[in-house]
This record gives C-alpha cells, sequence and structure tokens, in this order.
C-alpha cells in the first residue's frame, strides 16, 4: 500500500474516532448542572467516561498531525508543522480540562463535606475555559490551516473545506463573545459554527478512508513536471528560420 493510501487511512479514521466525545454532552450533565455535585449523591463513573472518551480525542488530535503530515508537508511544510503543533496543544489543552474533571471526582470520593465545594466550582470553571480555548479557538486556527492545504492542492474535493473556512471564522466570533460576556459558551453561533466544522471534519474522515487523496494531486505534489506539457516535435524535413 503506498505511503499516500496508508496515510489517508490514518488520518481519516483519527479524525473520525475524534467524535466518540459527542456522548460527553450527555455524561457531564449532572457535573455541569449542579454545583454542589462535589458532595452530592450518585454515580462517579458517568463523569470518568466521559474523561476517558475525551483522552482518546486528544491522543487522536496529536494522531491526525502526525499522519497527514508526511502529505501536507508537500505542498506546504510550514503550514504542516503549524498544524502538528496545533493539535498537540489542542490536544493539551483537552487533558488540562479532563484532569480538572478527575480532580473533582476525587474531591467527591474523599467525602470533604462542604469544603470542597469551593474548590469543585473553581476546577469546573478551569474545565470551561480550557475547553473554549482548547477546543474553540484552536479548532479554528487548525481549519485555516489544514483547510487552506486542501483546499489549494486539491487533496480532497474543495467543497468539504469551504465548511471549515464558514465554521472557523464563527467559532472565534462566539469564543470571543463568551469571552466578553455578550452570551455563555452554549449560543446559536458556537451551534452554527460547530456544525461547519463538523462537516469539515467528519466529511474529509470519511472521505480520506473511503476515497483517499486525490491522484493528480498526489502526483503533481510529488512530481512538479507532472502537468508541463511536452514540447511539440518538429516535423522532419522542415527549416526553421534563423
Amino acid at each position: 500500500m503506498p505511503l499516500h493510501r496508508r496515510a489517508s487511512i490514518a488520518g481519516g479514521v483519527l479524525y473520525l474516532l475524534t467524535f466518540v466525545s459527542i456522548p460527553t454532552f450527555a455524561l457531564y450533565d449532572a457535573i455541569k448542572g449542579d454545583t454542589a455535585w462535589v458532595v452530592g449523591a450518585g454515580p462517579d463513573a458517568p463523569v470518568v467516561v466521559g474523561g476517558v472518551l475525551e483522552l482518546i480525542v486528544a491522543l487522536a488530535c496529536i494522531g491526525t498531525g502526525i499522519a497527514l503530515y508526511p502529505i501536507i508537508k508537500l505542498h506546504s511544510g510550514s503550514r504542516a508543522l503549524g498544524f502538528v503543533a496545533a493539535r498537540t496543544l489542542e490536544a493539551a489543552a483537552i487533558f488540562a480540562g479532563v484532569v480538572a474533571l478527575m480532580s473533582i471526582v476525587t474531591l467527591r470520593q474523599a467525602d470533604l463535606g462542604q469544603d470542597a465545594v469551593v474548590a469543585g466550582q473553581s476546577l469546573l470553571a478551569q474545565h470551561t475555559w480550557t475547553t473554549l480555548f482548547g477546543q474553540g479557538l484552536i479548532p479554528a486556527l487548525n481549519a485555516f490551516l489544514l483547510g487552506s492545504i486542501m483546499f489549494r492542492s486539491r487533496l480532497i474535493p474543495r467543497a468539504l473545506p469551504v465548511f471549515g473556512f464558514i465554521g472557523a471564522p464563527m467559532l472565534v466570533v462566539a469564543d470571543v463573545g463568551t469571552l466578553f460576556g455578550a452570551w455563555g459558551p452554549v449560543s446559536p453561533v458556537a451551534g452554527a459554527a460547530a456544525l461547519f466544522l463538523s462537516i469539515w471534519e467528519f466529511g474529509m474522515g470519511a472521505w480520506l478512508v473511503v476515497r483517499g487523496f486525490n491522484l493528480d494531486a498526489i502526483r503533481r505534489l510529488t512530481d512538479p513536471d507532472h502537468n508541463v506539457a511536452p514540447a511539440a516535435p518538429v516535423a522532419s524535413g522542415v527549416e526553421v528560420e534563423s
């Protein structure tokens, strides 16, 4: 199997794997909806399972950068390296958020009473902000970096990066609005941005797994002279005037 096909399958599968965190919206409902959850009763398992799913997403983020780098660097080495760095930073932010939630679980299991409430609220706020920046602003940067490479190189259909180009600025607006208190983390702008970016990332992941990279684009990247037309032959017996 050629390198470009291995890279497309690995990158596509890892991109699809980043969607395993969708159930966390329900799994974290109790801990986010009850400020006294840290001293309440009930199972801790949903939060722990959600944390594990987020860790899988974080590792998949790093994996997508590593898997796609050998191919996308052929078009732009600097942007490809920036994409790997941004995906790694996104993963680090996810890890930080998971650590905050697992710390709340630890406080709950320690049964410290009301003394743990303030600490639990502080840790929950940390998770909220790491999610806002780590899974808000950085994915917008990823969409611009990888989307521009995919769009200009035509490695995948150009329609897919366009969804990322639409969703990325909307996500930035949503996060800036949250930062300055114009609205909460959940807003119509954030929802629309998430929809466009989900179409971009899920569509690209599925395309890479099923179809792979555009072979003509691969040939252009690996052989710069691929599309250069050969010189027209000179007909025998015809003299060229000097």
